[in-house]
């Protein structure tokens, strides 16, 4: 009874990754060298760079993100995302030098990529973040970092990045 479970728990996965059109190939669009540019809440400009390459024999992606100009400078990040071909999901963990660190799955909404972490409570308030990858060229792409406190009915924009590829 336990392996039927298994093998229709992994079933259902990878219909549903089907469906969603999730696979190891989902996030190379990311894979390169970026420039970035923003402006933050209070209409400051601002800009960095993002690395994002392959390791682990091709099956892991590794981020480098560095905000360089305005009220963020000095922020630098990095972020581990693996494809998980037994479950059909992508996962990220996310790490920066302000003590953060992320979990996130992915999903694909439409022509959106998305890695969202689950829902937490945080001073009794349940609220869940997102990025949303999307407006897709082979060279440049915009990233939203969103935040749901109504279980994902509605999304508060809290960044847009704006990426050009460095060629």
């Amino acid at each position: 009874m336990k392996k039927l479970i298994i093998i229709l728990s992994l079933a259902v996965s990878a219909f549903v990754a089907e469906a969603q059109n999730i696979d190891a190939s989902t996030f190379d669009f990311w894979e390169g060298t970026w420039e970035l540019r923003w402006t933050d809440a209070n209409g400051q400009a601002g800009s960095g760079t993002n690395v994002i390459n392959r390791i682990s024999g091709g099956k892991v992606l590794h981020e480098n993100f560095s905000a360089t100009k305005g009220q963020l400078a000095g922020f630098q990040g990095t972020s581990i995302s693996v494809f998980n071909p037994n479950t059909s999901t992508w996962h990220q963990t996310w790490m920066d030098n302000q003590g953060g660190n992320l979990i996130f799955t992915g999903s694909v909404e439409g022509d959106r990529k998305i890695f969202s972490t689950a829902s937490q409570t945080i001073n009794g308030q349940t609220t869940q973040s997102r990025m949303v990858f999307y407006n897709f060229t082979e060279d440049s792409f915009t990233w939203d970092w969103e935040r749901t406190t109504d279980g994902g009915k509605t999304w508060t924009l809290n960044w847009r990045i704006f990426y050009k590829r460095i060629k």
